[in-house]
């Protein structure tokens, strides 16, 4: 069983997922406006993975005996000057989600929850992958600024993403 304390940040953070799938969307949605349909995808898959990831959280807390509570979603930044800057506010974001997790795992290792440790190293390690993917993301948009090539070769690339199944 998990303390009040650590249960109210579970919560916090499960809705934190979500919140993280609204910004994505409102990303692709940026995307798709500007006829890059493939970096659209790669949003709205990413949308649809932090969703799940939420629904990860929602599971663990009703597993560990708390109760899951939805908080308001606030509305997402709607308008970009470029993918870059999309891509750029995107590894903010991850960089942000991980600061969280692992606040949260501190928190657990402090209560001695090994369920909740147990839990969250998943998180810890998806996190060095999704930081990963967005960092190499923006670091192609830097090198081929100006290139409608290479631009054109990333989004034909990135509409390949499909969502995996997550254990």
């Amino acid at each position: 069983m998990a303390s009040e304390k650590l249960l109210k940040e579970l919560n916090d953070q499960m809705n934190f997922e979500f919140l993280s799938g609204y910004y994505y969307m409102a990303m692709a949605a940026y995307a798709a406006n500007e006829d890059f349909n493939g970096f659209a995808n790669f949003l709205i898959v990413q949308g649809q993975e932090e969703y799940t990831h939420g629904m990860k959280f929602f599971d663990f807390i009703n597993d560990m005996d708390g109760r899951a509570t939805m908080q308001t979603i606030e509305e997402p930044k709607n308008e970009y000057g470029s993918l870059l800057e999309v891509f750029e506010e995107a590894l903010s974001h991850e960089k942000l989600v991980t600061s969280r997790i692992n606040k949260l795992m501190d928190m657990a290792k402090e209560e001695n929850n090994h369920a909740t440790v147990s839990f969250l190293q998943w998180f810890v390690d998806e996190q060095l992958e999704e930081e990963n993917s967005m960092k190499t993301i923006v670091n192609n948009l830097r090198r081929m600024e100006g290139h409608f090539q290479g631009l054109y070769m990333l989004d034909k690339e990135l509409g390949t993403r499909t969502l995996e199944p997550i254990e």
